[in-house]
């Protein structure tokens, strides 16, 4: 694992070489800072050195700080490895300058200090801070804030400071152990906290904050362990971004992929964060890479709850948002959220194997913009997952329906049913009041630019609820494709007889789902013949036969456990 770490690590310092660094105003130190560092790693260590202790371009707006800029969260996490790691490189009276002033910015909570005039940031910020350091409060941003003012505080002696910083930090990693994190599975921030993080791990002085890091990162790590395949991040999130819809697309997998690689194909394009991680001592536990790597028996099946976003808030942690399935089959990964897609999350996705691009995705929603498609909803989706079998339903009249999934597919209609073969995944979906129009070429020129390799198709409700109802197979439990389609045409059926009470059941070749329609509230669901009750499906992570592996967090728990490739990985927090 170690050499590959170190393979993929010179990869990307090979191909980020050499590239223009950027500026330092407002927080362009986001991407400048780690391209200049990266740079530095590549031999190019004069260039990057002299910018990274240029004057900053904002100095001015510095002066409290003797012109260091310690305000953007994102500048922060910066400002942190360019001293700590890359410092000894740094001319001795500008390092100097940085640790005056961090003992300025530290003296007291930076968060309680304030400019005397209002200072704008970024024009159309909605958080428009006029703290010494940025308040925004998103869960990423947060922690970038709260590592760098602790590993400042500590480094010059502000004690105060750091011990309510050091509080503050063990708070936000004791409630990933014990409800799981607000901004959940995002297929961008979730490489933010990891790259946070190790800052923490690398550089703290105090034992247990160094453990309280590693207890996050691990954690972390195995979060994205479990949506991570082949280069490809997929199955439900929050924030999401509709930018990670193909192998090496969304920011996570950069990071995750230096350390759980598994993918037929290189990143492209990977992230100039990626030197926080190539920099640092921290490597994930061997049952987490397995996990990544999905070392374990299939098909499996998790039933995992994520907590509501500002769960910090009195009452945000009485119980889960969102309800998660996620079902593992030899050749795919499947995964929904109860109540669909809307806002910033995405409720159904599916990654299918694919040899030379790694993976290739479906993607199901509601709604009629293509470019939207991972978080795209008209409102009330209800979904009821059963293992590889899904019903979706929507009581608005004329819902609008579309489909993300690759030109390579084939696609047959039989007795209504529409067939869509993968390259080892096959499809069937079964329309419910639903009339299914095929592709849509406008639609599919509108995500062209970003999706070169994709097409979606439309569909639109006749009745005033509609959906569909997909059953998913392979060659483990069908054969072959033929074989497929003969089996679904001849056994599976689709029950509508009280769909004006929004009741549907699909019986599948093996196994069935049923689903009640409650419009915003969570859908009654029978999994097999079996009410589910969301009541007793608290557990952030849980294996549907309440195994314990090959992970397991209780709610409320503060329990972790791994198993995965003949490893075994077990934390729990005070």
């Amino acid at each position: 694992m170690e050499t590959e770490f170190q393979q993929r690590s010179k990869e990307v310092i090979t191909k980020l070489a050499g590239s223009n660094y950027g500026t330092t105003s407002f927080e362009s130190e986001k991407k400048s800072y780690p391209k200049a560092m990266i740079d530095f790693l590549a031999g190019n260590k004069q260039k990057a050195i002299a910018f990274l202790q240029s004057e900053d371009a904002d100095a001015q707006s510095h002066s409290h700080t003797l012109g260091i800029d310690f305000y953007s969260s994102f500048t922060l996490k910066g400002q942190v490895r360019k001293y700590f790691y890359f410092g000894k490189y740094l001319d001795p009276a500008y390092r100097q300058r940085m640790k005056r002033a961090m003992k300025i910015f530290t003296e007291f909570d930076p968060l309680d200090k304030y400019f005397p005039t209002q200072r704008k940031f970024w024009a159309n910020s909605i958080d428009n801070c006029n703290s010494w350091v940025d308040c925004r409060n998103t869960d990423n941003l947060k922690a970038m804030r709260e590592v760098a003012v602790y590993l400042f505080a500590e480094e010059t002696g502000n004690k105060e400071t750091r011990e309510l910083y050091k509080k503050r930090i063990i708070k936000n990693v004791r409630t990933l152990y014990q409800i799981g994190q607000g901004e959940w599975d995002s297929e961008n921030y979730l490489g933010h906290a990891v790259t946070t993080y190790v800052n923490l791990y690398d550089f703290a002085k105090d034992k247990e904050v160094k453990s309280i890091a590693k207890a996050a990162l691990d954690w972390y790590f195995t979060s994205g362990a479990v949506k991570y395949w082949r280069g490809a991040f997929s199955g439900p999130s929050k924030r999401d971004y509709n930018q990670g819809n193909c192998t090496w697309c969304s920011l996570a997998t950069h990071e995750l992929g230096l350390y759980f690689g598994d993918s037929p194909i290189g990143d492209s394009n990977p992230s100039p964060d990626s030197v926080h991680l190539i920099t640092s001592s921290y490597r994930p536990p061997a049952a987490v890479v397995a996990l990544a790597r999905k070392q374990f028996s299939k098909p499996l099946e998790l039933l995992n709850s994520k907590p509501t976003y500002e769960n910090w808030k009195p009452g945000g942690d009485s119980k889960p948002q969102f309800h998660e399935t996620l079902y593992f089959g030899h050749t795919f990964q499947l995964g929904t959220l109860a109540q669909g897609s809307g806002g910033d999350w995405n409720g159904f996705k599916m990654m299918a194997f694919n040899k030379q691009r790694g993976v290739d995705y479906f993607i199901a929603a509601t709604g009629n913009d293509a470019t939207q498609i991972s978080t795209s909803s008209i409102g009330k989706d209800n979904v009821a997952q059963y293992r590889n079998l899904v019903i979706w339903l929507n009581d608005k009249p004329k819902a609008p329906f579309q489909f993300f999934l690759p030109k390579s597919v084939k696609i047959e209609t039989k007795k209504v049913k529409t067939f869509i073969r993968y390259e080892k995944t096959w499809l069937a979906l079964t329309p419910i009041n639903l009339t299914v129009e095929g592709i849509n070429q406008t639609a599919t020129e509108k995500i062209k630019q970003r999706y070169p390799n994709d097409q979606i198709i439309t569909a639109t409700g006749t009745n005033s609820t509609s959906g569909f109802a997909l059953e998913v197979g392979e060659q483990e439990t069908h054969k072959s494709w033929e074989q497929f389609k003969q089996s679904v045409v001849s056994k599976s059926r689709l029950n509508l007889n009280q769909i004006s009470n929004g009741i549907v059941e699909y019986q599948g070749v093996t196994g069935k789902v049923k689903l009640q329609y409650q419009g915003e509230a969570l859908p009654k669901v029978w999994r097999n013949g079996q009410f589910h009750d969301w009541r007793q499906h608290y557990k952030v992570y849980q294996n549907a036969t309440a195994a314990q592996t090959p992970i397991y967090q209780g709610w409320k728990e503060g329990k972790l456990i791994v198993e995965a490739g003949g490893y075994k990985f077990k934390t729990q927090s005070e």
